[in-house]
């Protein structure tokens, strides 16, 4: 009984000195600043970040001289169909978390250990809006012609495609009349989350952004 009660204890502790590691890591990494010499250029297009408290979505005009998202991001897709906004937030995470909750409430233990393990498959989340306003939860970038490029590329392998067109996904489970789901590449992890995937994007766009971060204060801090 003694040998088992010593296991379980070892086994506690280690579990208990790798959770706090890896807090430890996120923490420090997420202060790290990069790309603070490279955010010097035109400012030609407006783009957002934006948080819901929890999870990072990035802003991106709709339509613009530069690029037409509505070719591919279809506000009919919505239950609105309105074809009146102007902005696209796009998110990328779980889809298992996605479609399965809508609120903290519905969180099942199987969809969170499914979520972190990274076995599980991603979608985007696309969230159309008519206007938006700045505020801490909402921060306004302008970048170069040349850096939204990189963004509209990095974006864009985040999408799975068939024929050159975006997998809608076709479920009820959407948040709203103005949002739609659909397919994604990459895998959700405990190492990579939604806010990873946001960060990675910014980086792709040579804007600032911290070294590694899991969640949204680890970019929003870089934007105080």
């Amino acid at each position: 009984m003694m040998k088992i009660i010593k296991k379980l204890l070892k086994y506690t502790a280690i579990f208990l000195l790798s959770l706090m590691t890896y807090l430890l890591i996120v923490t420090l990494l997420s202060f790290v600043s990069v790309n603070d010499g490279l955010v010097k250029s035109h400012k030609e297009i407006p783009i957002y970040i934006l948080t819901n408290g929890v999870h990072t979505d990035i802003v991106l005009p709709l339509k613009s001289e530069h690029y037409d998202w509505t070719n591919q991001l279809k506000p009919e897709h919505t239950k609105a169909k309105d074809s009146t906004y102007q902005y696209a937030a796009l998110g990328w995470g779980d889809k298992g978390f996605y479609l399965e909750t809508p609120t903290w409430a519905d969180l099942k233990a199987s969809t969170a250990l499914k979520a972190v393990s990274g076995l599980s498959s991603t979608a985007m989340h696309v969230t159309f809006y008519k206007d938006l306003k700045e505020s801490n939860s909402c921060k306004k970038l302008q970048i170069s012609s040349d850096n939204y490029k990189r963004l509209i590329l990095f974006i864009n392998e985040s999408f799975q495609t068939k024929s050159g067109k975006f997998l809608k996904i076709e479920t009820e489970a959407v948040y709203g009349k103005h949002d739609v789901f659909y397919e994604a590449n990459g895998s959700y992890s405990l190492f990579y989350t939604c806010n990873s995937w946001a960060n990675q994007a910014l980086k792709a766009a040579n804007q600032k952004a911290a070294l590694w971060t899991i969640s949204d204060s680890g970019i929003f801090r870089h934007y105080e």
